[in-house]
């Protein structure tokens, strides 16, 4: 480990997260470990459809993540941060060709790292649990290919203060299932409306997965924690939807409770909807139209299996995570996940 930098200004940095549905960029200043100011940018490009099925990216999907890439290059070399990381999860985790994707990403500058469930689940933690800190959570990540839980809390720790902030994870049980609103969507529904008996085969699937979770940690006699936070753009979409909010309001979504039973609600009205009447409804981003169903029976698997009737919605998460990672990393070698992005 070298010797740690102590920035006479806050640190610039650019992060980059491709998702098997969304591809996001931050740019951002941290301060003292805190994001003081920030500039968040994301485009649907669907890494991941048919993965599932193929095991490969698909051209398309991967044109689609370059695309949306090669403008996010032109906004970080304008931004001059003094480092980025770029990092891929699911969709890249599970292709054989992934190394691809990766060569053309390495092309536009970058320097792209696909990320095991452990250490998404791990920088979703650090990106959510700064708004509840000391508060024993359990941090939900549902994406497009897979379902991330972490259960813990941040602590302040005095004895280790440093430019980049003091904050020490205590993380009980961190696992990653796949589980994600695109790998339901192609592997249990044919078309939009579902077709008979097909949203049951999904929900008969999904439950048993998240119930071995909760039944692990109530088996280890701590309990389950009292609050569920959850981000991706399920859970902000079907909150957008419920309160029909057109535009979109990062600032009513962030700490939103949403209920079992809007989510239900939410379900036997896709039920009986097409794609493009989905696509239609105030505060849903017409093309996360065709999954937002496999999402959402998801969001009500997490909590139904866990006897939750609500959960708090959260607009931080891996990309959040992934930024202050990148300043730790950049003026102290070291980093609060205990996991190192490669910097460009």
């Amino acid at each position: 480990m070298g010797e740690a930098r102590v920035p006479a200004r806050p640190v610039r940095v650019a992060a980059v997260d491709l998702g098997t549905v969304t591809s996001r960029l931050i740019l951002a200043e941290i301060e003292n470990g805190r994001i003081v100011r920030f500039d968040k940018k994301s485009a649907i490009t669907d890494l991941g459809e048919g993965v599932d099925a193929t095991g490969e990216l698909s051209e398309a999907a991967m044109e689609r993540v370059v695309a949306a890439c090669s403008g996010y290059a032109r906004e970080v070399a304008a931004f001059a941060p003094d480092a980025c990381a770029l990092t891929l999860t699911s969709a890249a985790r599970d292709a054989a060709n992934g190394n691809v994707l990766l060569e053309q990403l390495r092309g536009l500058g970058f320097e792209p790292q696909v990320i095991p469930g452990e250490t998404e689940a791990r920088l979703t933690f650090f990106g959510v649990a700064a708004d509840f800190a000391g508060e024993r959570i359990g941090v939900v990540d549902s994406g497009g290919g897979s379902t991330e839980i972490a259960v813990g809390r941040i602590a302040t720790d005095p004895s280790v203060l440093s430019a980049c902030g003091a904050e020490r994870l205590e993380l009980e049980q961190v696992q990653s299932l796949n589980i994600g609103c695109r790998r339901v969507t192609d592997k249990f529904f044919s078309a939009q409306p579902p077709a008979s008996g097909e949203v049951d085969a999904a929900r008969s699937w999904m439950d048993p997965q998240f119930a071995a979770y909760w039944h692990e940690l109530a088996a280890r006699d701590v309990g389950l924690p009292d609050r569920i936070v959850a981000v991706g753009g399920t859970v902000t979409t079907l909150v957008a939807m419920v309160h029909e909010l057109d535009p979109y309001d990062s600032a009513f979504v962030h700490l939103h409770e949403l209920t079992l039973d809007e989510v239900r609600a939410c379900i036997e009205r896709f039920a009986r909807m097409s794609t493009d009447e989905i696509a239609a409804l105030p505060g849903i981003q017409p093309k996360r139209a065709r999954v937002i169903m496999a999402g959402a029976l998801a969001i009500e698997s997490v909590l139904a299996t866990g006897g939750y009737r609500a959960l708090t919605v959260s607009e931080n998460g891996l990309l959040i995570g992934l930024a202050r990672t990148v300043a730790e990393a950049y003026a102290q070698g070291a980093t609060t996940v205990g996991w190192l992005p490669k910097l460009s």
